[in-house]
């Protein structure tokens, strides 16, 4: 199984509009943050996380030409606005690409990009629409993808319902404010843990860096990876600081499983 990092950013991207910081000026590349997303892959099937605003820019940079679904974590624009981007996932495979996660969330897409769902909508001959379905998944009810089993987990963000997914070994959780134990129970066990982690302060609806490293060490994976991060950290900055076993992502970082 691989994981990939297409984007380890907050919503307003690293560098920041506008920002003079050391991370928005850096010429590290892993200070480069898009919106985040991941892609979980096995020998047979390939699953997208969310799919921001760069999402094209994404899947071409880290090689990604095809897809068999997408799992969505929640509605917030971060982490849908490159739905389009799908249109050339969708032809090439032939036939619709299905979408799960939260029931809001698939009446979210459904609503806000109705042109692509409405089949009253035809695209004028010799131009295309995405082929996309929707299906509202539940929390704890795990489901297969091709050869891949999916557990989808509920935590809060704010007013919203965010999933996280646990796929085998890998699980993936962002936009989390906390992971109570009833999740914990659920991902014990997992050798990678993407984790989100916005700032060293604390926030009303995300995880600090604190609150990720604390909720890393009480889920025991052997690698915790933190991903959603601003621009007030840089890379070498967190590598430095973080303890054993937790480290910081960056946009096209791969890990096999």
């Amino acid at each position: 199984m691989r994981l990939t990092l297409l984007g380890t950013g907050t919503s307003m991207g690293v560098p920041q509009i506008g920002c003079g910081c050391a991370t928005c000026r850096s010429e590290d590349p892993r200070d480069r943050r898009s919106r985040t997303a991941a892609v979980i892959s096995s020998g047979e099937t390939t699953l997208l996380i969310d799919t921001p605003p760069e999402l094209r820019l994404q899947l071409l940079g880290a090689g990604i030409a095809a897809v068999d679904a997408v799992l969505y974590t929640h509605r917030h624009a971060d982490h849908v606005h490159g739905i389009d981007d799908l249109r050339s996932v969708s032809l090439a495979r032939g036939a619709s690409l299905p979408l799960y996660g939260p029931r809001d969330t698939m009446e979210h897409l459904e609503h806000r990009f109705h042109y692509i769902f409405d089949e009253r909508v035809v695209p004028v001959p010799g131009t295309s629409k995405p082929r996309l379905t929707t299906e509202a998944i539940a929390p704890d009810r795990p489901f297969r993808i091709g050869d891949l089993t999916v557990l989808p987990l509920a935590f809060e963000h704010g007013r919203e319902t965010v999933f996280g997914y646990r796929v085998g070994q890998v699980a993936y959780v962002t936009d989390v404010k906390a992971v109570p134990a009833a999740a914990r129970e659920a991902l014990r066990g997992v050798e990678i843990l993407v984790l989100n982690a916005l700032w060293w302060r604390e926030h009303p609806t995300h995880l600090s860096i604190p609150e990720a490293v604390e909720t890393a060490r009480a889920i025991g994976a052997r690698r915790t990876i933190l991903t959603h991060l601003t621009h007030e950290t840089t890379h070498a900055e967190l590598l430095a600081r973080l303890p054993e076993g937790v480290e910081p992502g960056w946009d096209g970082m791969v890990v096999e499983v």
